[in-house]
């Protein structure tokens, strides 16, 4: 029987309040649960994916360590966009898999982060513009 705890995270109060991001975060998790699953626990961060501090995430790596038991998330970019990150939290030595690409290994769980820090900078860069240009308009934002 394997064990796992799943961890969520959605990036700002508005998707923790409003529960969608949540919601399909969970259904994931659950569609990978079967008869030779368990999950433990679960734990919640409401915070950026650029944002290290995660304390929900740390309880949720202390009890893999105590349970000897995976890290389940529902998708790699909810885990973190920070390669670093990704690769500290490999070496901490804590199983984890993603319930959408379960398949993944450490080489494509590195690529995948890298992509997804990308990502995250893109759309940061994207959105600076977007309010630059609006200030140009004269809106307040």
């Amino acid at each position: 029987m394997n064990k796992y705890v799943a961890y969520y995270r959605v990036s700002t109060s508005k998707q923790g309040n409003s529960g969608l991001g949540l919601d399909s975060q969970k259904s994931s998790v659950l569609k990978f649960i079967n008869d030779e699953n368990v999950l433990l626990e679960s734990y919640t961060d409401i915070e950026s994916g650029k944002n290290n501090n995660r304390p929900n995430l740390m309880l949720a790596i202390e009890d893999c360590r105590k349970n000897n038991a995976t890290l389940l998330i529902a998708k790699l970019d909810r885990l973190s966009r920070n390669a670093a990150f990704i690769f500290t939290l490999r070496d901490t030595g804590v199983k984890f898999i993603a319930a959408d690409m379960p398949e993944a290994n450490s080489v494509t769980i590195g690529i995948l982060s890298v992509l997804a820090q990308e990502e995250r900078e893109r759309t940061s860069h994207r959105t600076k513009k977007a309010l630059d240009e609006l200030r140009k308009k004269g809106i307040k934002l």
